[in-house]
């Protein structure tokens, strides 16, 4: 579980990236969780964009998704999701 302090650092690194995957709508399934989680690996922190077409509403989508892919919700702001998972390998995001 992330502090408020961790978040709200985290919220800052996430401004600059743009969202590498898109919730349409189909909504969510293990094909993509599959990828979140190995993007999550990589990157430790990503962007998720849900799209208009999308009829589940952006915080259900962002919780489920952060329970399958086993990742920390750290925002969803308008139809915009930013997930943090720390990586095993490719740790480089040091929380406060």
């Amino acid at each position: 579980m992330l502090t408020g302090k961790q978040k709200r650092y985290l919220r800052s690194m996430a401004h600059h990236l743009q969202p590498i995957f898109q919730v349409g709508k189909g909504g969510t399934n293990d094909h993509l969780v599959r990828h979140i989680e190995e993007a999550l690996e990589t990157r430790e922190l990503i962007k998720v964009s849900v799209l208009n077409n999308c009829l589940d509403d952006p915080r259900e989508v962002g919780a489920e998704v952060a329970e399958a892919a086993g990742a920390e919700l750290v925002q969803v702001i308008g139809k915009t999701i930013v997930l943090y998972k720390e990586s095993k390998d490719h740790k480089t995001i040091e929380l406060p």
